[in-house]
């Protein structure tokens, strides 16, 4: 999966110039597709073996082995754009409600960095009761319920903590391993590395609920400096899901093969003169789009459910809510997407206006994703698909433990950004069910033990995929780049 030498780029090239222009087209290892994957960093995939069909290699979607054995095959990642307050929701911290409405001590406020707030904060306590739940004992508050139902599923993190404080720096480095724009997305580094298993559905699926797009923009789930063929596919819960998929009127599904073939070959030589592998790539993604023209609406088409199956998600046909886009993307892992990456805004609590606070606001918003998780979670280890599927959950970064400056004399509740420490949990593929990892000090302002970076997670999500974090680079700018940049080990105490 590492960039070759440039050595071996020039001597594919001598070769590629001594050949007709078929052989050019079609000369597997030395024609257009060998160029192109050892352009890009890609390794050709090994002969298939008798019964098999062979790969094609233009195809840079191509099914590729993993550096080892995978403990999963596909990845759900349910960002919760905004950051919760896991203060209020899992990370129980009674030293913290003791002190509800004293001061801040300076020793905590020194040398740290907040968005919105100045001077001495007031700490404060959560606002929702809490109780131990399943076998492990997990502390839980009464904004979830369903979640207390699949609790010894959870493998919980709660020394999570991260370089940013503000949301579209910190969503960059979770989710691209930069805080600043122009790196990969994790989805597209995995299909870089992994290729796709359905030819006829996207490798990267990204679906958005909450009503807008996460801080990052589409950069969340954009292919930087990757071929574009590698970013992930916005999909939409409601009208054509995904955008002009749908031919115009008057034009058919064999005339728009007709064209689509006149295209290619218009593309192929376009690529003979100018060797410029983002051609190539334009080619893959028009044949992906047209097979996605019969594929992604049936598997798109929750309608196909049971009632009680929508019943359990909360879904409804039509809608595009956190609880269609969970039941959607059971649906996509079931089909061969290794990548799914969901986005749902709303969980920015500074309690900035009367209704949006820390008590009925937090209950409200969390209830919308409490139930659909819990659903996908249950339907999953129904199907048999847990085991082989790693489900995360989290936000950007953490929330405070003190009053907000800006709400502070007001009576709505809200907490600042906070990137010093937060919780997240996973659940499914190889990960250690019931388990609790790390922890905070009893206020909640630190890391108290056993710390897990935001590389270190991205290089423990990539590890159960069969990818070494360290080995899967791509040459751009006279350096080899990778998801973790220079940092992040693999936190083996989360995995069975």
């Amino acid at each position: 999966m590492n960039h070759p030498g440039k050595q071996n780029h020039n001597l594919h090239s001598a070769s590629v110039l001594q050949q007709t222009r078929r052989q050019f087209l079609s000369g597997g290892a030395l024609g257009v597709g060998g160029l192109y994957m050892a352009s890009q960093g890609l390794m050709l995939p090994a002969p298939a073996a008798q019964g098999q069909e062979v790969a094609s290699v233009t195809n840079p979607l191509t099914a590729r082995a993993p550096h080892f054995p995978p403990r999963v095959k596909n990845i759900i990642s349910i960002h919760l754009a905004g950051s919760p307050p896991t203060l209020d929701m899992f990370n129980y911290r009674p030293e913290l409600n003791r002190l509800d409405g004293q001061p801040c001590p300076d020793s905590f406020l020194a040398g740290r960095k907040f968005a919105f707030t100045s001077g001495t904060p007031t700490l404060m306590g959560s606002p929702h009761k809490f109780e131990q739940v399943g076998q492990a004992g997990h502390w839980m508050s009464d904004t979830v319920t369903h979640l207390r139902e699949v609790a010894d599923e959870l493998c919980f993190v709660h020394s999570m903590y991260t370089d940013q404080f503000n949301h579209a720096p910190a969503q960059l480095l979770l989710l691209t391993g930069s805080p600043r724009q122009g790196r990969p997305s994790m989805g597209s580094w995995v299909t870089y590395g992994l290729g796709s298993e359905n030819q006829d559905l996207p490798g990267f699926v990204a679906l958005i609920s909450g009503g807008t797009q996460p801080s990052a923009g589409k950069n969340a789930w954009g292919s930087g400096f990757l071929p574009s063929v590698f970013q992930g596919v916005q999909c939409r819960s409601k009208g054509d899901p995904v955008l002009y998929v749908s031919d115009p009127p008057g034009m058919t599904r064999s005339l728009r093969r007709k064209s689509l073939d006149t295209l290619n070959e218009l593309n192929q030589l376009q690529m003979q003169q100018s060797q410029d592998p983002e051609t190539l790539t334009r080619i893959a993604q028009y044949e992906l789009a047209y097979r996605m023209q019969a594929s992604v609406p049936e598997a798109m088409d929750i309608s196909r459910e049971t009632a009680q199956t929508m019943e359990n998600y909360g879904a409804t046909v039509g809608g595009s809510s956190l609880a269609n886009n969970c039941l959607l993307a059971r649906r996509l892992v079931e089909q061969g997407v290794r990548f799914v990456q969901l986005f749902d805004w709303g969980w920015d609590f500074h309690g900035t206006s009367a209704g949006t606070g820390l008590g009925d606001g937090l209950r409200t918003k969390s209830a919308s994703m409490d139930r659909p998780v819990a659903a996908l979670i249950k339907d999953l280890r129904q199907r048999g698909l847990l085991d082989e599927t790693l489900i995360l959950w989290g936000g950007e970064f953490g929330r405070t433990p003190f009053r907000e400056g800006r709400t502070a004399k007001s009576k709505v509740l809200g907490r600042d950004h906070y990137p010093d420490c937060y919780s997240i949990f996973m659940a499914g593929g190889g990960v250690r069910g019931g388990h609790q990892h790390g922890a905070t000090d009893e206020l909640g302002f630190g890391v108290a033990s056993d710390g897990v970076h935001v590389h270190d997670l991205q290089a423990t999500l990539l590890h159960q995929m069969g990818i070494d974090h360290e080995r899967l680079t791509y040459r751009f700018q006279g350096r080899d780049y990778r998801l973790t940049d220079v940092h992040g080990k693999v936190v083996h105490e989360l995995l069975t």
